[in-house]
């Protein structure tokens, strides 16, 4: 089909007026089909067909003598492999100066290495690029000299092109023939890390250093470039990376750092204050998570932590601000915690030791066994002096789980010197 199109076109282009312009400039036509020859040329590449659209293109340059469209149809030569015929047609045009047109000279070198006869393109590589004195051309003949193995004289050319504007993606080339092909590993893992600081951490360099120090297993390495990332753009994945490593690590410090500062994931940070013991940072972190999600188990917590970092010098108002947040928090949340918490409280400071014991009461219909519910409701029984009672239920708490905590062995102290009491007054 494309060959009968391109037949018909031939003959509307050599029917047309066979004068051409002077000096036409790229925008406009030079003859009247030629937005026909565009459209059939364009389509042609589309279905692959690039044999014919390298024809179109070629007769459109002939009859506009636009070099875009020489470029174009040698570009369609390339990728139909007729890498012979294209070389042909490129010497016939430089036959004068096999120089003068540097784009055509690329496109034969790439041809050139097609057909294997390296030696040759790295000969012309060499010439073109000792002319223009351009970075591409430093990299061409680069690559001319890896595909035989010569690799220290490509880092040279490599090097030579970098220093044109320091390019990542020329860089980039050096880091993987240092480290794969010459084995340098530190001085690829060096020069990236030094361009880096001094370019900045792009995603291309990032991800070249992430996968260097990933192979070699340096954990450090891959934390250091990770957080480098996350400044370049807080992207949420990377802060998880950074989460993990510092978690696999135990530098529960320098995490909290990164998750003060970075606010990526609160809920964790919450929990390491509570492991840290902070429960005054424990406390506002909570608060600020409960006004932001509205999620009443953050009230709770925000409570309880607020009882545990004024514990040492609690007084009433803060006491009963705690006691006002549980009594909402056990309104809206099933969770046994906040009941008992609130039922201790309300017993261990004699506020309302009976409201304090129902609520110890109601938790230990859903967990009958559970140690430090017991205890609860023991502490309850020994504030109302029947230490009896209260020593029968410490002597079960002792079997179960948390039976060795050191507040119960205080309880049971104390209950015991209630016992004693009791019974002098007997005597």
């Amino acid at each position: 089909m494309f060959k009968i199109v391109v037949s018909v076109l031939l003959a509307i282009l050599f029917s047309a007026c066979a004068t051409r312009p002077s000096a036409i400039k790229p925008y406009e036509k030079a003859f009247d089909a030629e937005d026909v020859y565009i459209m059939y040329a364009l389509r042609a590449e589309q279905t692959r067909n690039f044999a014919t659209a390298s024809q179109l293109f070629e007769q459109l340059y002939e009859k506009s003598e636009k070099k875009e469209y020489l470029y174009r149809s040698l570009k369609d030569q390339y990728i139909a492999k007729e890498y012979a015929q294209l070389i042909a047609k490129i010497d016939t045009i430089l036959a004068d100066d096999p120089l003068k047109d540097a784009r055509l000279v690329r496109i034969k070198i790439v041809a050139l290495a097609q057909l294997e006869k390296l030696q040759q393109a790295q000969s012309l590589a060499m010439s073109l690029a000792k002319q223009t004195n351009d970075a591409e051309d430093y990299l061409l003949v680069a690559d001319m000299l890896i595909k035989t193995k010569e690799y220290e004289k490509a880092l040279r050319y490599l090097d030579s092109a970098y220093m044109k504007d320091y390019s990542e993606k020329i860089l980039d080339k050096i880091a993987i023939l240092l480290y794969v092909n010459l084995g340098k590993k530190k001085e690829a893992i060096a020069r990236l890390e030094t361009h880096s600081r001094v370019h900045g951490c792009s995603e291309l360099i990032c991800n070249r250093l992430l996968g260097i120090y990933s192979n070699e297993n340096n954990i450090d390495g891959m934390l250091a470039v990770y957080k480098r990332k996350y400044e370049l753009r807080r992207d949420k994945d990377v802060a998880e990376k950074i989460i993990q490593i510092y978690g696999y690590k135990r530098d529960y410090v320098k995490l909290m750092n990164f998750l003060e500062q970075s606010h990526e994931d609160d809920a964790l940070l919450l929990e390491l204050y509570v492991s840290a013991k902070d429960f005054k940072k424990a406390q506002k972190l909570a608060k600020k998570l409960y006004e932001k999600e509205g999620v009443i188990d953050y009230l709770g917590q925000s409570a309880i932590y607020e009882y545990e970092a004024n514990k040492e010098d609690l007084n009433e108002t803060t006491l009963l601000r705690v006691a006002d947040k549980l009594e909402e928090v056990v309104k809206r949340s099933s969770d046994p915690l906040y009941k008992n918490y609130l039922g201790y409280l309300l017993i261990d400071h004699d506020i309302d030791v009976s409201k304090g014991m129902r609520y110890v009461k109601d938790v230990l219909k859903v967990k009958p066994d559970s140690g430090y519910y017991l205890d609860s409701l023991a502490w309850g029984y020994y504030k109302l002096g029947e230490c009896k009672k209260a020593y029968k239920l410490m002597q079960r708490v002792k079997t179960l789980q948390g039976g060795d905590d050191p507040e119960v062995d205080l309880h049971i102290q104390k209950i015991k010197q209630c016992l004693q009491k009791h019974t002098l007054t007997k005597e």
